[in-house]
């Protein structure tokens, strides 16, 4: 069990109408954790996902954040959002605005900090993401994999005590995933606390200190990536590292 829990899940429900995409999950992720979420499409690993930063709402059960329920909505939602950044499968930058100026943005509006010292940071961060040279241009101008990593410095700005990555390769080149990647790795050896929701298993091997194996929206097995890999105990787990690990 987690010693200093950052991010709980109990007894999470959640439906799409009549269907029960989130089935009693319980999930505790502890502080500098990185937990990797796999599973098969539909299984409820991206809902799961959403429902920290409360993206998604549920119906019942209950998600704290660093020992506080999450809010509802208003102030304490935006500050939440600001807490719990989170990086999707689409990089939702603004187009009209430089990649500097997506980095800073919201770092002056919720955060309220001064344009310079947003803007230090925001070409600090790039440089982590390996972009600094890239500060003035247009998001249109870049490729996919450094849209990503732009993405990941604007939610890093946000000074988050966790990062939520929904799918953050699946709509890349794979000639672009490992750069995204390399810059997940370098975060997790940081000591980020990370929930990613994945396709890569490389991944989920080697920068994952869990592995959360999801099915028919219940977690199936929450294990160390090394236990899980080779000896995994529930059928459903067997079955998909059948089908993914032939290739």
């Amino acid at each position: 069990m987690a010693v200093d829990p950052l991010i709980e899940l109990r007894d999470v429900n959640k439906f799409y109408g009549q269907l029960h995409v989130l089935r009693d999950i319980n999930l505790t992720v502890g502080r500098g954790e990185v937990v990797v979420v796999i599973g098969p499409s539909g299984s409820g690993k991206s809902t799961l996902c959403r429902t920290i930063n409360r993206l998604e709402t549920i119906e019942s059960g209950h998600i704290v954040i660093d020992g506080r329920p999450l809010p509802e909505e208003g102030k304490g939602l935006a500050q939440l959002r600001a807490e719990v950044g989170m990086v999707f499968q689409s990089f939702n930058l603004f187009a009209h605005k430089t990649v500097l100026a997506n980095v800073s943005l919201a770092q002056l509006k919720v955060r309220k900090r001064k344009k310079d010292d947003a803007d230090r940071r925001s070409r600090e961060l790039l440089e982590r993401v390996g972009l600094a040279s890239q500060a003035e241009k247009f998001p249109a101008q870049l490729s996919g994999g450094q849209q990503q990593r732009v993405a990941i410095a604007r939610a890093l700005a946000m000074d988050p005590k966790a990062l939520l990555f929904d799918e953050p390769t699946s709509a890349l080149d794979p000639e672009m995933i490992n750069e995204v990647l390399e810059v997940m790795q370098q975060l997790a050896r940081d000591g980020m606390t990370m929930v990613v929701v994945t396709h890569e298993m490389g991944f989920a091997r080697s920068a994952a200190n869990r592995v959360v194996f999801m099915a028919d929206g219940r977690v199936v097995e929450d294990r160390t990536p090394e236990a899980f890999f080779t000896a995994p105990e529930s059928d459903r787990a067997k079955d998909f590292l059948s089908k993914i690990l032939k290739h």
